[in-house]
């Protein structure tokens, strides 16, 4: 079954994350998602307090951007929130915003060769191995987590490029796909996911997981067209979806059918009701789609 969740973004101040994700904790909604967009707010520090704040809610991380990051203390805070808090987290990793990356100094020439490595190696310390590795971007040497997961612990990449796809399924425990991802989108997204599996020869679960820009209210085409329009999407309005729960609950079949394991809504950047728009997604879209 795909199960419903809903992002907090970052432009929310980060003293309003206790509120709404003990909000979405109480109104049923299946999982929370948090972004470590620059220059916003931490993604593990924000799990963390979401995580500790709620009792049952998973809490997602899509994503952490692995230039700014040593795949060993990527995988000490995820070791740490699972060991805290245990099956309730989901950490995804990606190349982050490339302009983004040069602004403070993180640009690599192959996104592609460090994602790879990193994945590789955060999935085997995470695994409880010892690690000594000299990459093109990754170095361990003698590495070993004192504290590592209990149980197996999935690791997600972000993806929209076809190699990146290619790579996520044969390096990745799962993908995550941007806002921009319509039906057909995922169906191709998958192939190549598929591609990446069998040469890697894996046959264990590969969980995808697709952002869908949302809202609902009087204004919510205008501000769904405002949205598409400021990021160079305004002829794609397929893209995303304003209406009403039964319109957006369409809109998640419409993706759960073409393979996603997880639909998150995201609300415009300008949402007027965070609040509201989490009670919408947990109390009159997910009845609609279960």
């Amino acid at each position: 079954m795909t199960t419903l969740g809903a992002v907090f973004r970052p432009q929310l101040p980060p003293e309003r994350l206790r509120s709404l994700a003990r909000l979405a904790d109480d109104s049923g909604l299946d999982e929370l998602w948090l972004w470590e967009d620059c220059f916003y707010e931490g993604g593990i520090s924000t799990a963390a307090a979401a995580l500790a704040w709620t009792e049952r809610i998973r809490v997602g991380v899509g994503l952490l951007p692995v230039p700014l990051r040593n795949v060993a203390l990527t995988a000490m805070e995820i070791a740490s929130l699972e060991r805290m808090f245990p099956g309730r987290s989901t950490v995804a990793v990606g190349h982050g915003v490339q302009d983004w990356m040069g602004q403070v100094g993180a640009r690599v020439e192959s996104p592609l060769t460090l994602l790879r490595e990193h994945l590789t190696a955060l999935r085997a310390l995470l695994a409880g191995e010892t690690l000594t590795v000299k990459g093109r971007y990754v170095t361990l040497d003698d590495v070993t987590l004192d504290w590592p997961p209990a149980t197996p612990v999935k690791v997600l990449a972000g993806a929209t490029g076809p190699r990146t796809l290619r790579l996520t399924g044969e390096v990745a425990d799962g993908t995550v796909l941007t806002s921009g991802t319509t039906a057909d989108d995922l169906r191709r997204a998958g192939t190549l996911i598929g591609e990446g599996r069998r040469a890697a020869g894996r046959g264990d679960d590969h969980r995808t997981v697709v952002y869908l820009l949302a809202a609902t209210g009087p204004d919510a085409a205008d501000r769904i067209h405002a949205e598409l329009s400021a990021e160079g999407r305004a002829d794609r309005p397929e893209q995303a979806v304003a209406g009403d729960a039964a319109t957006v609950a369409d809109a998640v079949r419409r993706l759960a059918d073409a393979g996603a394991d997880a639909v998150i809504l995201q609300s415009t950047g300008d949402e007027p009701d965070p609040e509201g728009f989490i009670r919408f997604v947990a109390q009159d879209v997910r009845p609609l789609i279960d």
